[in-house]
């Protein structure tokens, strides 16, 4: 190890959680001699940065390929704007209203929802989205006077975290988590909500399932708890960059190179080796000696480069799930539909699922930046978990199956004015029961056997900007701990 400020860290990945990492260890002012205390270099596969956030032209506007926005009220992803000078920018959502496709209609989402779960029990009724026996299963949950068949457990990060499907089902009935629940959720992961970790992938849920043995009422004192502390009820939920989120990405990376480090892209990390002083960094065209190494690549990689040195942990990694989706992106005219647009988009309800579609975004309506009154721009999603057949279609057959959905739940009878199609292959990690867990004993055997070599990003503690965000600062602050 060198001296404390003057090591030499390799970041593996430039996606947000690479880039954050690596711009947190770099300085903000240079030395009297140019140089900076640490040296960062960041090895990128792909040819260019930014992992899965990607954001193009498309019909007279920039709009993004993969997320368009991130939570606003956790501060991870507001603080680093800020950082960046970003933060003037920030948008909200023009329409926070959605709707679900159930029952052969777009039904407008109930109020009071915290991740599907309804809190306002005479808004769920009135929506007409659940029948009236799947309220009344809903209702029983006030009932509750005990943990009996959804208990928390002492320890909900690790053997006893529980699926979200497990808890919702047992506490407020299928329908709310089918038609609810699982659409909602499936948006974020395109995964199978009966097997997500609940720890892991709907922490508000998991805290408020240890509140009270009604969820309901947990919910509504969280609710309460956040009103009588200040919050403001009206601010908004989600925050995006009219210029795409890829700016995001593109100002961390020169960011980083004005500060005295260096991303090299087409990068490819095909090994590590230990060495007396630290690391040894193999890629196809060149070898990097490094103190430190933070690899925040997905599962299969980081887990590959682990192995070695934490064979429990990597094996763990190994057998992470991931979901592949496509996001097709689509101009076409406003007087082509019967739907009024109305809100920010619409998910589809388990009970109802369609050929191809799984969750469409109204981008036109929900930015006020993408609005043309002429002109509706839709992100529509394809693809879920354990389900590719959408994603086996050629380009042009998905248009034409994604056309007929629209035409079913929309209206819609014109012709696509523009179409893109991104593939985003193995994309979502699939969070399971006990996640967490594994996680935290990956990073202690990390800890106690290759101080040094850290991991960070989407497929350890939660996906989103913001998670992704939280998780790199907290690798740069281990390594500084470490005295790297």
């Amino acid at each position: 190890m060198t001296a404390p400020g003057g090591a030499h860290i390799v970041v593996i990945g430039a996606g947000v959680a690479g880039l954050t990492t690596a711009h947190s260890l770099l300085p903000d002012a240079m030395s009297a001699d140019g140089a900076p205390p640490r040296r960062v270099t960041v090895l990128e596969a792909a040819p260019r940065v930014g992992g899965r956030i990607e954001s193009g032209p498309f019909a007279g506007h920039v709009v993004d390929c993969g997320a368009d926005a991130f939570l606003a009220r956790v501060p991870d992803a507001v603080e680093l704007c800020r950082e960046l000078g970003l933060d003037h920018l920030l948008t909200s959502p023009a329409s926070s209203s959605a709707r679900v496709w159930t029952a052969g209609a777009l039904r407008p989402l109930p109020t009071g929802l915290v991740l599907g779960v309804p809190a306002d029990l005479d808004s769920l009724a009135a929506s007409g989205i659940i029948s009236p026996a799947g309220v009344a299963r809903a209702a029983l949950d006030l009932e509750r006077t005990d943990w009996a068949d959804g208990a928390p457990g002492p320890d909900p990060e690790g053997a006893d975290d529980q699926s979200v499907g497990r808890l919702i089902r047992s506490r407020l009935g299928d329908e709310v988590f089918e038609r609810l629940v699982a659409p909602l959720l499936a948006g974020v992961n395109a995964g199978d909500a009966d097997q997500l970790s609940l720890a892991a992938g709907a922490a508000q849920l998991a805290a408020a399932a240890r509140i009270h043995p009604s969820l309901i009422l947990s919910l509504r004192r969280q609710l309460e708890s956040a009103r009588s502390s200040g919050a403001d009820p009206d601010a908004p939920v989600f925050n995006g960059l009219p210029g795409g989120t890829q700016l995001l990405t593109d100002t961390l990376h020169a960011r980083i190179l004005e500060r005295g480090g260096e991303v090299r892209c087409s990068s490819p990390v095909s090994g590590l080796q230990r060495t007396d002083g630290g690391w040894r960094v193999i890629t196809a065209d060149a070898t990097l000696d490094a103190d430190a190494v933070v690899i925040a690549a997905p599962a299969p990689t980081a887990a590959a480069l682990l192995a070695p040195f934490a064979p429990e942990g990597a094996a763990g990694l190994a057998a992470l799930e991931y979901a592949s989706v496509a996001m097709i992106t689509v101009a076409v005219p406003r007087r082509a539909m019967t739907c009024d647009l109305d809100g920010s988009g619409f998910l589809v309800a388990l009970t109802d699922r369609l050929p191809a579609l799984t969750a469409c975004s109204w981008a036109s309506s929900k930015w006020a930046h993408l609005a043309d009154p002429d002109t509706a721009i839709l992100r529509v999603s394809a693809g879920r978990h354990g389900d590719t057949a959408a994603l086996e279609l050629d380009d042009d057959a998905l248009a034409a199956a994604i056309h007929r959905d629209l035409r079913t739940t929309m209206g819609l009878d014109a012709a696509f004015g523009e179409c893109r199609i991104t593939r985003w292959n193995d994309a979502l990690p699939q969070f399971r029961a006990g996640h967490l867990g594994r996680v935290r004993a990956l990073r202690e055997e990390l800890d106690a056997g290759a101080p040094g070599l850290t991991v960070t990003g989407a497929a350890h503690e939660g996906l989103g900007i913001p998670a992704c965000i939280r998780q790199a600062r907290a690798a740069a602050t281990h390594l500084a701990e470490q005295g790297f």
